[in-house]
């Protein structure tokens, strides 16, 4: 029977076991807690990924070059990882909610700056902005999850959260060219700033959760980098987003060097959102049985096997299941080392989870870079297998890492 949050009118926080039920987010969670979380980090991935489908036509109704365009995604890009710890830090001294409510507020203005951009330059600044105050979403949403939610079963609710991230990802993938082409992609940049705008006033329901008194500015950044284990985990995380993040953005262009429409091509990119999904869903499930360190090589295999995939073949058969099992791979093995990240540095966790963020982002805008020039040439078997290989050691170092910790 569920119970009422005092400190939370109107959330019901619901009972819970060790089975992972789908109304049971994880002990000390409510259900409508985890619902806001979700739709904050659901909002972020869609505003981060919703730009890309429409690059050349916003190009073309504003009288741009592509390049020039291309400069309000990786403006985009550039600032949300730069403002990784930032928010961490501010997070740690002003709390997960606040943070999260700033933030929000400053998307919402943000986005409709966007829509209303009358020419590049505006659009390029206002979209620059919008990724600095998105980045805070996924970050807090994560570090109130490890706040919260008690070690053991931290995993869970971490899983439904990478659903709502990877359900923000496919709907962008998908909804932004078809919204665009056929009604404006100034509306696509409006969709984010509302659900934004409606957060900021939705979280106010949402509790502050207890955290270690705010030392000296900088005192979080101290307590994260005296930590072996999260340069550690860092150096994995830079690693998974050069190898996940980075070469994943090359499924669809693949696809497009073999005739494939752009449409096509972004429909089987957005399968990687629907395979996430459905893996989250099992691993929710599998934590308590499985052990992180199988949970970690599960995933492995399975980014192997759909770089491996790509490697052998570009056709549309194969880039589907590529592009499934690369979702699949992000579940098993980013959901558990999330969880990890989430307990090394617990009296300054907002900061260290960011640090974890700004590692992967790193890492992913990285390998993008390099692996830009085989792209232009074509050379995308070699591409698939550099990333299958390098697969193989990521899973080890994840893996043997996780093991040997006993925090």
């Amino acid at each position: 029977m569920g119970t009422t949050d005092p400190a939370a009118p109107g959330i019901e926080t619901r009972a819970t076991d060790t089975t992972g039920a789908p109304d049971t987010p994880a002990p000390g969670l409510p259900a409508a807690a985890l619902r806001l979380l979700r739709t904050a980090g659901f909002v972020s991935n869609f505003d981060r990924f919703c730009i890309t489908p429409m690059l050349l036509l916003i190009g073309t109704q504003l009288g741009v070059s592509l390049p020039t365009v291309m400069l309000a995604a990786s403006g985009y890009f550039l600032a949300y990882g730069l403002m990784q710890p930032v928010w961490g830090l501010a997070s740690d001294r002003l709390g997960r909610v606040r943070v999260m409510r700033l933030s929000l507020a400053g998307a919402a203005v943000a986005s409709l700056a966007s829509v209303l951009a009358p020419d590049a330059p505006v659009l390029i600044v206002a979209r620059a902005a919008a990724g600095a105050f998105f980045a805070a979403s996924i970050a807090a949403s994560i570090t109130y999850v490890g706040d919260t939610v008690p070690a053991a079963v931290r995993q869970r609710p971490l899983s439904e959260l990478m659903t709502a991230f990877a359900l923000g990802t496919a709907v962008a993938t998908v909804v932004a060219g078809a919204l665009a082409h056929y009604v404006s992609w100034r509306l696509v940049f409006a969709l984010p700033g509302v659900i934004a705008l409606y957060l900021t006033v939705a979280l106010r329901r949402l509790p502050e959760p207890a955290r270690p008194p705010a030392g000296s500015l900088l005192a979080p950044i101290r307590v994260v980098l005296r930590s072996r284990w999260q340069w550690y985990v860092m150096a994995v995380a830079m690693l998974e987003g050069a190898v996940l993040l980075g070469f994943l953005t090359y499924v669809a262009p693949a696809l497009e060097s073999q005739g494939a429409s752009a449409t096509l091509a972004g429909a089987v990119s957005a399968l990687y959102g629907v395979g996430s999904m459905s893996a989250a869903q099992m691993v929710k499930r599998l934590v308590g049985r499985w052990t992180p360190v199988r949970l970690i090589v599960a995933g492995g295999v399975q980014m192997a096997l759909a770089f491996g995939l790509a490697a052998a073949s570009r056709s549309v058969p194969a880039l589907v299941l590529t592009a499934l099992l690369l979702g699949g791979g992000w579940s098993f093995m980013h959901s558990t080392i999330q969880s990890w990240a989430t307990a090394l540095s617990p009296t300054a966790r907002a900061t260290g989870v960011a640090m974890f963020g700004l590692a992967l982002y790193v890492g992913s805008a990285l390998a993008s870079t390099l692996a830009a020039a085989p792209a232009e040439h074509h050379a995308y078997q070699g591409l698939f297998l550099t990333a299958a290989v390098l697969t193989v050691p990521l899973t080890i170092a994840a893996a043997l890492g996780r093991a040997r910790y006993r925090g």
